[in-house]
């Protein structure tokens, strides 16, 4: 096209197009006119044409002109139709219709726009996909609404597919509107500076437009008073956000965010800076950030804005620097003031450093894009070249780690050199022969998505490989020459021409030079230059798919060219984007997944935004305790301070505020201790008087409160005065009663509104004779309301609804249900067309389905039981941009790859149905629970309360959690959940799992008394399941764990009435022996075990089993012994049951020796029946007919850990001098503690040492210390998920 037609074509344009805005509305909603209907056919070209009738200027939307529009002479991937415009305009439709009276019309097609007719940019919806749906006849019109509009002068639309019973044919039209701008271009020497008078305001927006081919410069910089500013900088194609104090010196600048990618392509981006009091809205193109300043910035004004370039508000000149701007700024805007247009007006307030124009016309390099597979750009070696040299140049950019960059033939001996990536390095090799003869690698990190240059040279027997201009270089000295046989290939090669031992390679490649001249890539795209396949030519389609980061939570964003993974380590988070929580959302989460106390994380808003944070379960058997400490929570002691009137104390917690918080509203109950020790040191004073102290609780740095631990908000009293019973009546605190005699007021906090406790002021301290003491315990939460919340659906036609579920681009559900249903809907939401749905589909299979644009898509998981079984069983469902999962109880998940390019917006617009549809159909019967969306509980509780069909709460939950119970635990049903009744069990803990052991030593005796007959007789009342005995056994079941290095040692005595006993001891052989005499007249029968030595210092385990004369005994896992007893098989009026050394005067004579010797060692989990004689002498001394004699001191001894007889044989021996001298210490430690402890225990009063009741509802918790994580009986267990 000659000048004077271009002219006349811009005239023409720019007439019509303000002729037809100037209809109707102004503004974005008249942005619709069409654009390519009145534009001549020079304004059209193509990649080729069938023929005159088939020529690109007759493809006009409706119009029947020529051959009815647009056909190229093949129809292939290669093929394409050009529109100049004229000038840049504003697009934001584009219509398609397939060729006139035919059958051509195209499927679907790629949409590029630019501005100056090279360096294509592709057009892009939801950041993804590229392609748009085309024709399905030659007569329909379909047009698409871009997104985002797009501003270029040229458009350009590839065909993708056609119809396969025709060819491509095209008819089209775009609409849009006027773009008006104002452009400066600056050269990297050249800027503007704008001086504007001081003025108060809290809020100034900047904008503008860049466009670089350079991957660094200064963009602008905003600077106050005392030289605070803020810099916008272009850093390796990103956008940073400075702060700077004392410009220029770099020393005080920090960078407050980075957004952006790849800003280095040559084409418009959009940047904005707003400043909103203390923080800053910073917009890259579409992606907005959020970033909070500094404090003073509150008070800052701009007094300098400069561009291109840095000037001091104390020099006219500019600060010279090899990072200045260089190309082009558009439509700067300083509130809503067009800076360009002051510059043009030579306005006072502006200064113009350098050669600055207002025209955009910077140099376009023609790049090459390798999508791959297939892909490479065969190039004939320069017609004049050095038969013994090669020197060739390109610039790269990738994500890929490996690919070939360029390989070819050598003139001689078959040899080939191949110049690659391997592991983000640039490698060169030379094959000869089938061997690699040199190699040579420089650069690290070179798919970074940066442009990397690469010139290989080989002249006068030396071959080099630089990098970068000289920032990374290799060289050899090859002893063969290293020259170019006939042809070269980049990016790959044909299988017939080559044999590619590397990958593909797939990224963008521009300025190519054979022999230092420029490679033309237009003539290659033309197809008068080399050869080509699968290449996108003149346009670079990198994207950055960690540009903004779709890895939730701090996740860390890789990717290759066509995929990103996201690294999940340390962020508590799973899955493709990081997206669902690893950590259970509670205690009493953790507690029905079968967990014992301990340590864990818990994630109080699931995949929400509050981080997980590291908590102690204390799982008792009434209440699954939360218990976050402080940095004080023990008693500190005060004395006066001359001088000082008050002494304020922080307390600092683990968790941040929002965690806290969040974990106190979802408890049931939470409490804190408040305790105030005194002596002369008034706390509260009287009601009518302000306080000398007080207290900071609640939210952010907390509120001030008046009232003490045990009282009601508001009340300015201490629990004594709340319970009358305050040591002087006059007041209500013990300490106000300002008496010599130290004093206490404390209780609990239970008010979660005031919670936690912040800060502490105490201000009764100073006067002489002063002195307290204060303590502020750990937070302590149980209970979780919403792991609760329950709605039993009782018909198929019942369901509830919520607002819209909002889940565009990451969406995860979970929830528990128990159903006796074979199918049912538990969740839908629907949109348009998309839609979100979860069901029950058979009673073996749970299906996740949902469709974001691409089509429906399902992922289920079927399961080997059935799951209508009335007991709850847990969904997990996660969708996001890369993948769909589904999770059913511990079976494996399953997953649903979503499409590389395709849609990924989910959009709903109905109401979410839970239990049902919106149909009614399908409806789900029986019992949801714990119902999360994006981490936000659903209150089904509430909506059922006010919906037929529906019921709040969902009773029983034994029959799912009731194997936790362990050990003949009973599981005893809870509205919230259950609890295990140990009652009748020989162990403890919250699911009957805690062994309970004492250690024994030769004096130690544990007797409990049976109910003498007569005494039965008189009281017709029975005592408690776990004392009760008959008069008369038929048969007993005994089990018990012991270690002991005793040979013989009586372990277990049952005496009688009648002189019948019961003995259970390790013989003299080291054997096991079993004596029964149920006839007092006759001897007692002896049955022995043929087990392996049992005095080894081992934990063994002991089962024996009588019914009527039928005897079984097993020892550890061997094979369960039989045997039959001579007498009747009646155990008559038992009396009393020994543990240790047996007193009592009528033994049998054998059984005399060896009851005097007592038993050293350890006894665990005894069991007789229904009565566990060492659990009642350990937890409940006082309320059961027990008699210790001796010291008794619980340990763990009869752990688990230490259950295996054979460990000591699997640990490694030592060896020689080591392992002498080792025994030697050990033993002296050992014979010293035993002298030790033998004197210590002559002082000792005969009573039980060291016994601490535990989780067992009998023994309610000591709220004397705080209930730390030691002080539990559970084993400590600490959890790193």
């Amino acid at each position: 096209m000659d000048l004077w037609t271009e002219g006349v074509v811009g005239i023409i344009v720019r007439v019509v197009l303000l002729l037809s805005s100037s209809h109707g509305t102004t503004g974005e909603e008249a942005c619709d006119v069409a654009l390519v209907s009145n534009l001549p056919p020079t304004s059209f070209s193509s990649s080729s044409q069938l023929s005159s009738s088939h020529a690109p200027g007759f493809a006009k939307l409706n119009r029947r002109d020529g051959a009815g529009g647009w056909s190229p002479v093949a129809s292939d991937g290669d093929q394409w139709l050009e529109v100049d415009l004229g000038r840049r305009t504003k697009i934001t439709a584009v219509a398609t219709q397939g060729r006139y009276g035919s059958s051509d019309w195209l499927s679907s097609y790629l949409l590029m726009f630019s501005d100056a007719g090279h360096n294509w940019k592709l057009y892009r919806q939801e950041d993804s996909i590229g392609s748009f749906p085309g024709n399905t006849n030659a007569d329909s019109v379909v047009q698409y609404k871009l997104q985002q509009p797009a501003i270029a002068r040229f458009l350009r639309l590839i065909p993708l597919g056609w119809n396969p019973s025709g060819r491509i044919g095209l008819r089209l039209e775009a609409y849009g509107c006027p773009y008006t701008s104002d452009v400066v271009s600056l050269d990297g020497g050249s800027g503007l500076r704008y001086e504007f008078s001081p003025r108060r305001t809290s809020r100034d927006v900047v904008s503008l437009k860049f466009k670089t081919l350079r991957n660094s410069g200064m963009l602008l910089h905003a600077e106050g008073e005392e030289g605070l500013g803020l810099s916008l900088e272009l850093e390796r194609g990103r956008v940073q956000l400075l702060l700077r104090r004392g410009w220029p010196s770099s020393s005080g600048s920090r960078c407050l965010s980075s957004l952006g990618s790849l800003l280095d392509d040559q084409h418009w981006h959009h940047v904005s800076v707003e400043r909103r009091g203390s923080h800053l809205n910073l917009t890259v193109d579409r992606h907005i950030e959020r970033v909070q300043i500094p404090a003073e910035f509150s008070r800052w004004d701009i007094e300098q804005l400069s561009l291109g370039t840095v000037q001091n508000l104390d020099s006219q000149k500019p600060v010279m620097s090899k990072n200045n701007f260089h190309g082009c700024l558009e439509n700067l805007l300083y509130n809503n003031v067009n800076l360009i247009e002051l510059v043009k007006n030579k306005d006072q307030q502006v200064t113009v450093t350098g050669d600055v124009t207002f025209s955009c016309s910077q140099p376009v390099s023609v790049a090459v894009t390798f999508p791959g597979p297939q892909s490479f750009l065969q190039l004939p070696k320069p017609a004049v070249s050095h038969p013994r040299g090669v020197s060739v140049g390109f610039q790269f950019r990738t994500w890929n780690k490996a690919g070939l960059l360029l390989t070819f033939a050598l003139p001689q001996e078959g040899g080939a050199a191949w110049l690659y990536l391997s592991e983000a390095r640039l490698r060169l090799q030379i094959h000869k022969s089938g061997r690699a003869m040199l190699e040579l690698s420089a650069g690290s990190a070179l798919n970074d998505g940066q442009w990397h240059s690469v010139e290989l040279n080989s002249r006068q027997g030396r071959l080099s490989v630089s990098l970068d201009d000289g920032r990374g270089s290799a060289q050899a000295s090859p002893s063969f020459p290293v020259g170019i046989a006939d042809q070269l290939f980049f990016g790959g090669c044909p299988a017939e021409e080559c044999r590619n031992r590397f990958n593909e390679f797939q990224g963008c490649m521009r300025l190519l030079t054979l022999d230092n001249q420029n490679v033309d890539l237009i003539l290659v795209q033309q197809k008068q230059l080399g050869v080509f396949s699968n290449l996108q030519i003149d346009m670079c389609g990198i994207i950055d798919r960690c540009s903004p980061s779709r890895c939730e939570h701090g996740g860390r964003c890789t990717q290759s060219w066509t995929v990103f993974h996201c690294n999940c380590s340390d962020t508590g988070y799973s899955g493709a984007t990081c997206h669902s929580p690893v950590f259970e959302s509670s205690c009493e989460a953790y507690k029905h997944y079968g967990n014992t106390s301990g340590h864990f994380y818990i994630d109080v808003d699931g995949s929400g935004p509050i981080k997980p944070q590291l908590v102690y379960c204390n799982m008792t058997e009434e209440n699954t305790w939360m218990v976050i400490p402080h940095n004080n929570t023990e008693l500190t002691r005060l004395r006066p301070s001359p001088g000082g009137t008050q002494h304020s104390v922080h307390f600092d917690y683990p968790a941040e505020d929002e965690q806290l918080l969040a974990a106190i509203s979802q408890s049931d109950y939470c409490e804190q201790e408040l305790a105030y020790h005194c002596r002369k040191s008034r706390l509260l004073n009287t009601p009518e008087g302000s306080p000398f102290s007080w207290w900071l609780g609640g939210p952010g740095t907390g509120g001030v409160q008046t009232y003490w631990g045990g009282a009601q908000p508001g009340s300015q009293q201490c629990a004594c005065g709340l319970q009358g019973d305050c040591v002087d009546p006059q007041h209500y605190c013990n300490c106000d009663a300002d008496r010599l005699e130290w004093a206490e007021d404390s209780g609990l906090l239970i008010h979660k509104e005031s919670l936690p406790v912040r800060s502490l002021v105490l201000g009764d301290i100073q006067r002489p004779g002063s002195e307290a003491a204060y303590r502020v315990g750990s937070l302590r939460c149980h209970g979780d309301k919403n792991f609760w919340n329950a709605a039993f659906f009782d018909k198929e036609t019942s369901y509830l609804h919520f607002p819209t579920f909002h889940g565009e681009l990451s969406a995860d559900i979970s929830f528990l249900f128990k159903t006796t249903a074979s199918s049912g809907v538990f969740l839908e939401n629907l949109g348009i067309k998309d839609f979100i749905r979860i069901e029950l589909s058979s009673s073996s299979r749970v299906l996740f389905s949902f469709d974001v644009g691409n089509g429906p898509l399902e992922v289920g998981v079927e399961s080997s039981v059935p799951l209508n079984d009335n007991r709850w069983h847990r969904v997990r469902a996660e969708r996001n941009v890369k993948e769909a999962l589904l999770r059913l109880d511990e079976l494996p998940a399953a997953t649903q790859e979503a499409p590389a390019d395709g849609h990924f917006h989910l959009q709903l617009n109905s109401q979410l149905f839970i239990g049902g549809t919106a149909s009614r159909q399908k409806g789900f019967r029986g019992c949801i629970r714990s119902l999360q969306l994006n981490g936000a509980t659903l209150d089904l509780e509430e909506r059922a309360r006010i919906t037929p069909g529906v019921r709040p709460g969902c009773p029983g939950h034994c029959s799912s959690y009731g194997s936790f119970c362990r050990n003949r635990g009973r599981c005893v049903e809870r509205a919230n959940g259950f609890r295990c009744d140990c009652s009748l069990s020989a162990y403890a803990g919250v699911f009957c799992h805690t062994e309970v052991s004492a250690s024994f030593r030769p004096e130690t005796s544990v007797s409990y008394a049976f109910k003498e007959p007569s005494e039965l007789i008189q009281n017709g009342s029975a005592l408690p399941s776990s004392i009760q005995s008959d008069v008369t056994l038929r048969g007993e079941n005994v089990s018990l764990s012991f270690r002991t290095s005793q040979s013989p040692a009586l372990l277990f005595y049952v005496s009688s009435y009648q002189r019948e006993y019961l003995a259970l001891l390790i013989n003299k052989h080291d054997k096991l022996e079993v004596r029964y005499r149920l006839d007092g007249s006759r001897d007692a029968q002896v049955l022995r075990s043929s087990g392996r030595s049992l005095s080894d210092g081992h934990l063994h385990q002991v089962s024996i089993r009588r019914l009527l004369d039928s005897v079984s005994v097993q020892v550890d896992q061997n094979a369960r012994e039989d045997f039959n007893l001579t007498s009747d098989g009646e155990f008559n009026a038992i009396k009393s049951l020994v543990l240790g050394k047996v007193q009592e005067a009528d033994l049998d004579p054998d059984l005399t020796r060896l009851a005097s010797l007592g038993f050293s060692g350890c006894l665990s989990v005894v069991r007789f029946n229904a009565i566990s004689p060492l659990k009642a002498a350990l937890l409940h001394p006082d309320s059961s007919p027990v008699v210790i004699t001796g010291p008794l001191r619980r340990s763990g001894c009869g752990s688990s850990a230490s259950a295996n007889p054979y460990a000591a044989e699997n640990t490694p021996h030592l060896s020689g001098v080591i392992a002498v001298v080792i025994f030697v210490i050990v033993a002296g430690l050992v014979i010293t503690a035993r002298i030790l402890y033998r004197r210590k225990e002559t002082y000792r009063n005969q009573e039980v040492k060291g016994v601490k009741p535990e989780d067992s509802p009998d023994c309610p918790f000591n709220n004397q210390g705080d209930s730390s994580p030691n002080a539990s009986g559970e084993n400590t267990k600490e959890y790193y998920i």
